[in-house]
């Protein structure tokens, strides 16, 4: 049968369409949009579909960043980074789909890990995988997604959370400070305040305001464009910024703390994936051994979180892929 899948963030609308039988799916059309270009979803879909009029789309599942809500009437998601509210009647109307699944964007990722392929994941730490163990992902982008995978007979059903919102928990006496300049300036603190695109910012402006270096001229100026957060990571990763290298570091100190806290929270003896648009794009900080530092300062824990094993996913079609897995099920 024929389905449309789609990875709806914050910043970026990935549509697809599918051609799946027998459990295999073939692309046969994919697009990206800019999410904040348009007013809804429901818009992006009518603009995607104009050119499918011969053969219909019998099933769709789109992965959406926001909590999912199931009410008598169909479900219900506010985007979470995005001015949408997604009603399912609604598209399954307009769009007279057969089938139509909201899920959380990383249940959609949770979906697309058990189709990635060793090209698509870079090992942090190999671990010693429990057979059909819990698996945890998470991932810094536009937010911060958490999800849980539990063994469900013959897959890994995703179980979708909003860890990201849960309070920051300081490791150390600088990260103290950050949460106080978190309560200061935001009124409260949480992970996807520090673990994000905006928070990378939110980590050089603490940096910045107790004087942890000099602001250069040229990174002040190059924050005043679209993205701070690509100007801060550039600067950071060409080593030539003290600032910028140090607000990075921190970064990364907080997302392996992170990780490891949800390794422990899911028992997660199946392995931790790290997903996102933010890892992929410092993996040469991801694989330089702070990250896996913090991950594995967790006291008595340590030897139990030593034998998890931990991955970056740098296929960042992978939520993409979950939805258009989760959308060949429906029936």
């Amino acid at each position: 049968m024929r389905v449309l899948a789609g990875d709806i963030g914050g910043t970026k609308t990935l549509l697809q369409i599918a051609e799946c039988k027998a459990g295999r799916c073939r692309e046969v059309r994919e697009q990206r949009f800019d999410s904040a270009s348009y007013d809804s979803l429901s818009s992006i879909v009518h603009q995607f579909l104009k050119e499918e009029k011969r053969n219909p789309i019998r099933a769709a599942c789109f992965g959406i960043a926001g909590p999912i809500r199931e009410t008598a009437r169909g479900q219900f998601v506010k985007v979470t980074n995005l001015p949408w509210e997604i009603r399912s009647p609604e598209l399954k109307r307009r769009f007279k789909f057969s089938c139509l699944r909201l899920i959380n964007d990383f249940q959609a990722i949770g979906f697309g890990i058990e189709a990635l392929k060793n090209k698509d994941r870079l090992v942090l730490q190999k671990g010693k995988a429990v057979k059909n163990g819990p698996r945890a992902v998470l991932g810094a982008g536009t937010g911060l997604g958490q999800g849980i995978l539990i063994w469900a007979t013959d897959h890994y059903a995703p179980v979708a959370t909003e860890g990201g919102h849960a309070n920051f928990a300081p490791a150390n006496e600088l990260q103290v400070e950050l949460a106080k300049f978190l309560l200061k300036t935001t009124g409260r603190s949480s992970w996807e305040l520090v673990l994000s695109g905006h928070g990378l910012v939110q980590l050089y402006s603490f940096l910045k305001s107790r004087g942890a270096a000099p602001e250069s001229e040229e990174l002040n100026r190059a924050m005043h464009g679209d993205d701070p957060a690509a100007a801060i990571t550039q600067a950071a990763l060409k080593r030539n910024d003290p600032l910028a290298n140090q607000a990075l570091d921190l970064f990364v100190d907080i997302y392996g703390a992170q990780a490891g806290n949800l390794a422990l929270t899911a028992g997660a003896t199946g392995g931790v994936y790290i997903a996102g648009g933010i890892a992929p794009k410092i993996i040469s900080r991801m694989t330089d051994g702070r990250f896996m530092q913090a991950f594995l300062n967790k006291g008595k824990m340590q030897k139990y979180v030593a034998l998890i094993p931990v991955q970056v996913v740098t296929n960042l079609q992978v939520g993409l892929i979950g939805a258009v897995r989760a959308a060949a099920r429906l029936k």
